[in-house]
């Protein structure tokens, strides 16, 4: 019933992969995470406590999700028994609870650790429920999809999410140092040394995935010692099969790209925007980033122009998550060249700039009666809602009446350009204007 499986320390070590053998054993190994394992934070208090309560462990790949299970269970002196979706059915799991009564009735707990918990359907999710409610057995399920979705609500309710972040760059960094020094479990007795270039690659393709680090590194190890000397640049990139792209994610070329990129796709120009897309996806770059960006230039620089294209961008960003790389290219490409041939026009956006001017020198102004509701006697008495004029009994829904505060009467921010479906909003609103004065 180990999470890790049995044998001799030897054998395993052997056919361990350098991510399994530099698997954390306690807190203090761990490394990251520190919004959940700083001090005073929920799983340094649990377990320091020793008190385990199931959870739902929410984050990206290679962020330590298996291995604070394990950790978890041992402070909490708990048997920890894996749960697969694809290798495990209901007789596993009858069996499995068989054996966890048996050591409830020994005061023994036991850790149900179901990896990739969104895998299960829903009658799958069902069996684990009463065994939860009854305290048989403590579940950590773990996702790299929002569990909102994914997971029942009976079990979610019954479960804290905690939410694990990517790894940082200075978080892979110790990662790999710590494997390149320990002698016992890592590499330390090949007395290897990373150049910066090769160093600098391998953090930024491992994206935040100790074990993409950690399993890219030992290959690369391999590679170099056969040479007889240290790791270089050509090594990690042997092992990852990908060559460096001039693209530092934390530096000058980054800020670089995804400015050219932007400003390709508010100069209406796809092909130089899918060239700047690929050219980050090609280094590495996270393609949620590009989705993000991308959602905000769809309302700053077209906004109204055509307002699909949120609905575009967002849709690609659901997209790209939902099915991930390499696939999830095909709809950031057909977000990317909707968004550069749309109509443009940031008038939404500087509005938004001049109301916020006018919040911030104006402050907070008075609300005028006419606007305000009036649900008791005495708000009606002080004139609350007085001459208020509803807009359903006017022609057409339009009236003559003032919106503002007393301060800003009169006060425009939104002026609609001439392009695309904001030119028909255009001339909505001066239609509307010449309404308002013969309704007045």
């Amino acid at each position: 019933m180990d999470l890790f499986g049995s044998g001799s320390p030897q054998a395993r070590r052997i056919a361990q992969p350098l991510a399994d053998r530099m698997r954390p054993r306690t807190l203090d190994e761990f490394i990251g995470q520190e919004h959940l394992l700083g001090a005073g934070k929920i799983l340094r208090e649990i377990v320091n406590a020793g008190e385990l309560k199931s959870l739902i462990l929410w984050g990206p790949p290679g962020s330590g999700k298996t291995t604070l299970a394990q950790i978890l269970a041992n402070a909490a002196g708990a048997i920890c028994v894996h749960f697969s979706a694809v290798t495990s059915g209901v007789k596993d799991l009858k069996k499995i609870i068989q054996e966890a009564e048996d050591l409830h009735r020994l005061g023994k707990p036991t850790v149900l650790f179901v990896d990739e918990i969104h895998h299960f359907n829903k009658s799958q999710q069902d069996n684990f429920l009463p065994h939860v409610e009854r305290g048989t057995l403590i579940l950590i399920g773990a996702t790299t999809e929002n569990p909102s979705f994914e997971v029942i609500s009976p079990l979610l309710s019954r479960c804290q999410v905690l939410v694990l972040n990517p790894l940082s760059i200075a978080d892979i960094e110790k990662i790999i140092d710590a494997a390149l020094k320990d002698s016992e479990r890592g590499l330390g007795a090949w007395k290897l040394t990373l150049t910066p270039e090769a160093r600098e690659f391998l953090i930024q393709q491992s994206q935040g995935d100790a074990r993409v680090a950690l399993n890219t590194l030992e290959t690369a190890a391999t590679l170099a010692r056969k040479n007889h000397k240290d790791i270089d640049l050509s090594e990690v990139q042997e092992a990852l099969q990908k060559k460096t792209l001039r693209y530092d994610q934390a530096g000058e070329e980054h800020y670089n790209v995804i400015s050219a990129f932007i400003k390709s796709l508010r100069g209406s120009d796809p092909d130089a925007a899918l060239y700047w897309m690929m050219r980050m996806i090609e280094a590495g770059e996270d393609p949620l980033f590009i989705a993000r960006r991308m959602i905000i230039f769809a309302s700053e620089d077209i906004g109204n122009a055509d307002p699909q294209a949120l609905q575009v961008a967002v849709a690609a960003k659901d997209a790209v998550h939902f099915v991930g790389l390499p696939e999830g290219r095909i709809p950031l490409a057909q977000a990317v060249t909707y968004l550069a041939t749309a109509p443009k026009s940031n008038a939404s956006y500087k509005a938004m700039l001049a109301a916020a001017n006018d919040v911030q020198a104006q402050g907070a102004l008075p609300v005028p009666l006419h606007l305000r509701n009036a649900p008791t006697p005495l708000m009606e008495k002080l004139g609350y809602g007085k001459n208020y004029k509803y807009a359903h009994n006017f022609p057409d829904h339009i009236v003559e009446q003032e919106h503002m505060p007393k301060e800003l009467e009169g006060r425009k921010y939104y002026s609609p350009a001439e392009s695309g479906h904001e030119n028909q909003i255009k001339q909505r609103l001066q239609n509307w204007e010449q309404q308002k004065k013969k309704n007045h």
